[in-house]
Formats: structure tokens, C-alpha cells, sequence
């Protein structure tokens, strides 16, 4: 179902029922355009990821959102209210984990968290659910300044969980994780959707984005490219699929030959043959020697995001605000 399916007719039911909406919003830094019409529509309980590469206009859209930047022009609302000038009845409603997050270091990481569960007004309770829910247990009596980088990041995240927020933004959660605590983060991420939270999610992580997200906005150059489940994204773009084999079955001449077959290529130790008929030419080689060997590589949310963004490059800075800007963004 597509986005403009799911509106509502009137707009004042629209707005109460989207947990974010942003109208042609544009901002500039200098000579820098960081954002050139962006409109979206984010719904209540829904996982959405923002991708793009550095300098795309993520981290200047989000600050935006979370009522930390205004906007040159356009509108936002985020649960039916204006973000800016600086929305204090939306802060407690909110949870923001940014990449450079600021920690009181002296204290142990219970002691952080119960800092900020403080401020929230959140009970102690809290405290100890969110230290388990990001596997921080074992580490609640550490000073902040003795953590790993890896574990002050999972502080991070819980810091922005902490008082149980309706919309949470979260900016590269898993950028300092090792394999299996990004796996173990995706879990309490998945939970929070489950628990009805609404996620705003940036990452360049394209698989992570693919496996948590139900749509994703791609912005290049400040504008949205591409805004669609990833799965619908994969399938619009028509992306070839790869058959692989090992490289002594036969000549990238003769591979190239077969019908069906787009184009033939040695890449990673086997030879690669991409195509859209990959049924049609899995049945030719099994005729020409079986199956033995030989895999497939559907394409992927990653595919597309090549594709779309492959001549975008990042600003040049310049100097005073607009430099200041742009290198923030390409933090993101």
C-alpha cells in the first residue's frame, strides 16, 4: 500500500495520526542547499530509515524534526505538534541518541541513567529495565569514562529509552557495536515496535536498514530519491540477479554466451553471471553440467542505494556557518 493510500481525507485527521509530517521543507547554509523540498509522511508505530550518503541532508532533516534547527521554509509537525521554536510539552514524548552524545563521565552507568531518568521524571525501575534491555547489566557499577567505546554507545541508546518516549530518533546506534551486540540491539529495537514506539532510524548500515525497516527515505543532494518499503524499493528497480560459479566451469567468453545471460564477469574468486532470468539460465547450466556449485545473489536494498546515489558526492565546506554545517552533516 502506498503512502498517498493510507491519507486520511481530511488533513487535521491526517496530521493526528502521522507521528511526523514535513511539507516541502528546505534549508540552506551559506551557498549550500542541505535540503531542497524534502516532504514525508512518517506513521505512528512505524520502523523508518533515512540512508544517504555524507552530506545528504540526513542530520540537518532529523534536528529539524526534533525542533533542534528551523527550517528556511515549509512545515512540520511531529505528533501534531510544531517542533519549533523549541516545543518543551514534545521533549518528554521524544527519545534523540545523536553520535556524539555527552555523558557524565565521573558517574558509574547506573548513575548516568538514573541522572537522566531524573530529569524525565522516570522511576528507578526504569533505570534497571533499560540497563537490561541493552545489555548493560554487568557493567551498571562502571564509570562512564572506563566503557568501551561500544558500550557508551549502548548508554547512549538507553539514555534516549529511558523514560519510554513515544518517537525515538536514533542516529548510527550500531556504528560502534561489535557483530553480535548489534544483533542483540536489533532485538530491543524490534520490541519497541512491537511496544508501538515510532522509530527514526539513520544508517549505513544498508543491511540493518533492510532487515528493521518498514520504509526508507534515500536522500541524495537534500532531495528524496527513492521512499518505499525496502522490499518495494528492490522490486521498482528491476536489479539484475547474479548466478555464481566456480571459474573452471567454463570461459567468461562462454558465460557470457548463454542466452539470458546480461553480463559475465570474474569477481571474488568465481565468475558472476548477472541476469533478470535467472530461472531461465539456472536450467541452461544445469543442462550443461548441473548445479553443483553454483549459488544466486537476489539483489538487495544495497543495490539500489549504489544505483541512486553513485554520482552523489559531498559538499566542499567553506568557511564560518556553512562550513560548520556541512561537516556536521557528513558526520551522519
Amino acid at each position: 500500500m502506498t503512502d498517498t493510500e493510507t491519507m486520511p481525507a481530511d488533513p487535521g485527521d491526517r496530521a493526528a495520526r502521522a507521528a511526523i509530517e514535513v511539507g516541502e521543507v528546505s534549508k540552506r547554509y551559506g551557498t549550500h542547499q542541505a535540503l531542497d523540498g524534502v516532504s514525508l509522511r512518517i506513521a505512528r508505530g512505524e520502523f523508518f530509515g533515512l540512508l544517504g550518503p555524507n552530506g545528504a541532508g540526513k542530520t540537518t532533516l532529523v534536528e529539524i524534526m526534533e525542533g533542534l534547527r528551523q527550517a528556511d521554509s515549509g512545515t512540520v509537525a511531529v505528533l501534531g505538534g510544531s517542533p519549533w521554536p523549541r516545543n518543551v510539552a514534545l521533549l518528554p514524548r521524544l527519545g534523540v541518541q545523536t553520535q556524539s552524545s555527552a555523558f557524565f563521565v565521573r558517574q558509574t552507568a547506573y548513575e548516568h541513567l538514573a541522572t537522566v531518568a531524573a530529569l524525565y521524571r522516570a522511576d528507578r525501575a526504569a533505570v534497571e529495565r533499560t540497563l537490561g534491555a541493552v545489555g548493560l547489566v554487568e557493567h551498571r557499577d562502571t564509570r562512564v569514562e572506563n566503557l568501551s567505546g561500544g558500550q557508551r554507545q549502548r548508554l547512549a541508546i538507553a539514555s534516549a529509552l529511558v523514560h519510554d518516549p513515544e518517537l525515538v530518533f536514533l542516529d548510527e546506534p550500531t556504528a560502534a557495536l561489535d557483530p553480535q551486540a548489534r544483533r542483540d540491539l536489533w532485538e530491543v529495537l524490534r520490541g519497541l515496535k512491537e511496544a508501538g514506539r515510532t522509530i527514526v532510524y539513520t544508517t549505513h548500515h544498508l543491511d540493518e536498514a533492510e532487515t528493521l525497516c518498514d520504509r526508507v527515505a534515500i536522500l541524495v543532494r537534500g532531495r528524496i530519491a527513492a521512499l518505499d518499503s525496502p522490499r518495494g524499493l528492490v522490486a521498482a528497480a528491476g536489479a539484475a540477479t547474479s548466478v555464481l560459479l566456480p571459474p573452471e566451469r567454463m570461459t567468461v567468453e562462454e558465460a557470457g554466451a548463454i542466452p539470458d545471460v546480461d553480463r559475465a564477469l570474474l569477481r571474488g574468486g568465481s565468475l558472476v553471471l548477472e541476469t533478470r532470468a535467472s530461472g531461465k539460465v539456472l536450467s541452461r547450466l544445469d543442462a550443461r553440467g548441473g548445479l553443483d556449485g553454483v549459488q544466486t545473489r537476489t539483489a538487495t536494498l544495497e543495490d539500489v542505494y549504489l544505483r541512486l546515489t553513485a554520482d552523489a558526492a559531498p559538499p566542499a565546506t567553506g568557511a564560518g556557518t556553512a562550513g560548520h554545517e556541512e561537516n556536521t552533516e557528513q558526520q551522519a
